[in-house]
């Protein structure tokens, strides 16, 4: 359930850039009162994200007077062939206003949906593997883009600078090293803040280890590294967790889950996630009264 006190702002920024000079062409030749009806459907298989954005985009214009009907939930799976997922019904010069807003903030949504659902399958039966996002996100939309990845069965990484401590390598040329950045972050971060270390080397991970890093990510391990790197933190009390980060593909997944990292992270998610084919069609028009 997404709150429309964050929704609302987001879909009233995109319908403003669509209704700022109202719709000249609906207000050209479609009468006030007429009626229709319409119906969204898949064009393509994909993961159904969005139904509470795509309805509220039309209670936002319409004032409660469109009526809408889910035929398909978040996370089901449209099989496409023109597969219906929502219907609308109500004055057809809202529903022509909302449509390309609503249709390309839930095709962003279900494609990230999709792919993220791909990549959650992509891992091993039995491997306990979690893939997550990042904040590669669209500004603006990462409130409705990681609503997406958990619809697709994948996680969310820290929501905004301020989650959680991540050292990444410009931290440690400011800070002066890995050592002393760990260990300014453990004074300065509240103790219920785990620290994560971005590594690039297996000489970096010793020094990440070494100074008690929570969290340590992989950045752009080879395989073969990476299971090196495994094999190192394994007998570590506590172990970090370690979180492969970098090229990742779904074939990449399957090989790095089945060495033993803990996390994937996956900007793709939400920086490169095809958006889904849905379509609004007009099932039928008529004057009302």
């Amino acid at each position: 359930m997404l709150l429309n006190s964050i929704l609302d702002p987001i879909i009233e920024r995109a319908l403003q850039e669509d209704l700022s000079g109202g719709d000249l062409s609906a207000e050209a030749c479609i009468p006030e009162s007429t009626i229709a009806r319409a119906v969204a459907i898949a064009k393509s298989p994909l993961v159904v994200a969005g139904g509470q954005v795509f309805a509220r985009v039309f209670e936002l214009l319409g004032a409660g007077s469109v009526r809408f009907e889910r035929v398909l939930d978040d996370g089901a799976s449209a099989k496409g062939e023109r597969e219906p997922i929502w219907r609308l019904e109500g004055p057809a010069r809202i529903l022509l206003m909302g449509e390309r807003t609503a249709l390309n903030l839930v095709q962003r949504m279900s494609g990230t949906a999709t792919l993220a659902n791909a990549c959650v399958r992509a891992v091993p039966a039995g491997r306990a593997t979690r893939i997550t996002d990042t904040r590669k996100t669209t500004p603006g939309l990462r409130y409705l883009e990681r609503y997406a990845v958990r619809v697709g069965g994948a996680h969310n990484h820290r929501d905004n600078l301020g989650s959680a401590v991540m050292i990444k390598d410009n931290h440690i040329v400011a800070a002066g090293g890995i050592a002393k950045a760990v260990e300014r972050a453990r004074a300065y971060a509240p103790h219920t803040s785990k620290i994560e270390v971005e590594v690039t080397s297996l000489a970096e991970l010793d020094q990440a280890t070494g100074a008690g890093a929570d969290v340590i990510m992989l950045d752009n391990f080879s395989n073969e590294l990476t299971i090196q790197a495994v094999e190192r933190a394994r007998g570590l009390v506590p172990r970090p967790i370690l979180e492969a980060s970098g090229g990742i593909t779904l074939e990449r997944i399957a090989e790095l889950a089945a060495i033993g990292v803990d996390v994937i992270s996956v900007g793709a998610l939400t920086h490169s996630a095809k958006a889904a084919d849905i379509s609004l069609d007009f099932v039928l028009d008529r004057t009302a009264g």
